[in-house]
């Protein structure tokens, strides 16, 4: 099979290292790629967002199979546009996927079909918005309605940080377009769980849970970031939770879509706010999650293109999602003062030291080839995973391989996985 993944950050970076692990015998292209997909697989120069060039090259190489991995070409209606074709995609369509590409939307949605998550309000107008921040006092949560790359949401202790955050959205334009409507939401305290789960347009099968790390800092200090470590399994829900967040959370969203003439196919991500046997929705992505994918994908035994296919024919339930009884962490590797302005264009020493590691891979995403050498070309550059037989292993591996790892200015959070330490004592 020809297969052709879109993206080129880690997630995507995962997705070809599991697909180059199918038994099945299959031809990789990825596009863009990064540094390290090249090594797995063919990189086209085609940007992820560029859905006429994808296009055309899946119809002129005859591709079988298109797995969208990052939001914005899904929210562009990449798989739309390939179905349109007769190209096979994983991933939902444009309408499907405003479950993450509008907060707003995703949040109404919620509201009307019952799906637990905490109060809100809608704003595309500043003074007002203002407003509603003077009545309801920190702390509180300010996002940004549209995509913005993990960082568009604002978690705001006080009620200064707030109407700085809402000023940053609404006034200094941070994020672009997608905070021309802000979203003003309750605070929920908890323990935060990714579940994702693979869907083919009715039936849902959830993955194993994981727990994304976003602030920058250790501590869950700083700034929210696209992730910067992760862990798998996240032993946050009881399998009775687990399963109730299948009747209560996941399946209607896949129902209420599928009413709505927007089938999901694709992965089904909910970030869940858990505190004794309660849970709320933080948030929808319609995809994996990255670094999620970098955990969850090297425990997951059942081969992923037959899953993949599974849920692109409406076959899923003739599928048994197997995984490897291990524990899996990834630590995220930056760039210095990343979410903010950084450098790139520095050369990475030391990945050849990681060959020589059992049970470990980094994997690229801020990364590029330059005449052999692998070099920093963005805010998350590498995703530095290791399985092993519990979490505290697993831990000691991972930090190990970061060790090998160098260039000017990286940095990295020490305390991945702490807090799932913590849950098993």
């Amino acid at each position: 099979m020809k297969l052709l993944v879109v993206g080129s950050g880690g997630r995507e970076h995962a997705l070809v290292w599991a697909l180059d692990r199918s038994p099945q015998e299959t031809e990789l292209f990825v596009a863009p790629g990064n540094g390290g997909t090249a090594a797995l697989a063919t990189n086209v120069p085609i940007k992820a967002e560029d859905v006429d060039g994808i296009v055309t090259f899946a119809r002129k190489e005859g591709i079988d199979m298109v797995v969208v991995g990052p939001e914005a070409p899904l929210a562009a209606g990449l798989v739309d546009e390939l179905n349109a074709v007769g190209v096979p995609a994983f991933g939902p369509t444009a309408m499907a996927s405003r479950i993450e590409s509008s907060k707003s939307f995703s949040k109404r949605f919620m509201r009307e079909h019952g799906i637990p998550t905490g109060d809100f309000a809608s704003f595309t107008d500043y003074a007002s918005a203002r407003s509603y921040l003077e009545a309801h006092p920190a702390p509180i949560v300010v996002k940004a309605d549209g995509l913005a790359a993990g960082k568009g949401v604002l978690v705001c202790e006080t009620d200064e940080e707030a109407q700085d955050a809402l000023r940053a959205i609404m006034v200094e334009h941070r994020f672009g377009a997608a905070g021309d409507r802000v979203i003003i939401e309750e605070f929920l305290t908890g323990q935060e769980v990714s579940v994702l789960a693979f869907v083919d347009g009715k039936r849902v099968q959830p993955m194993i849970l994981s727990q994304d790390h976003k602030a920058a800092y250790d501590g869950d200090r700083g700034p929210n970031t696209g992730g910067m470590g992760c862990y798998a399994p996240a032993k946050v829900l009881s399998q009775p939770m687990l399963q109730r967040v299948v009747d209560q959370v996941l399946q209607p969203v896949v129902d209420g879509l599928r009413e709505m003439g927007a089938p999901y196919v694709g992965v089904l991500y909910a970030g869940l706010m858990v505190e004794n046997d309660h849970f709320s929705v933080l948030e929808f992505n319609c995809r994996f999650g990255d670094p999620e994918a970098q955990v969850i994908l090297p425990l997951l035994e059942t081969d992923l293109l037959a899953v993949l296919g599974a849920c692109v024919n409406g076959e899923l339930g003739q599928i048994a999602l197997r995984w490897i009884d291990q524990t899996a962490v990834c630590v995220v590797m930056a760039s210095g003062d990343y979410p903010g302005d950084y450098e790139i264009g520095f050369e990475i020493e030391g990945l050849n030291r990681l060959a020589n590691m059992e049970d470990v891979y980094a994997f690229h995403a801020g990364t590029l080839l330059d005449q052999g050498r692998v070099i920093t070309d963005g805010g998350r550059v590498l995703g530095v995973t290791a399985w092993a037989d519990d979490l505290a292993q697993a831990m000691d591996r991972a930090y190990e391989a970061v060790d090998q790892i160098h260039w000017p200015g990286a940095f990295y959070r020490q305390d991945i996985g702490a807090k799932g330490l913590v849950k098993e004592a």
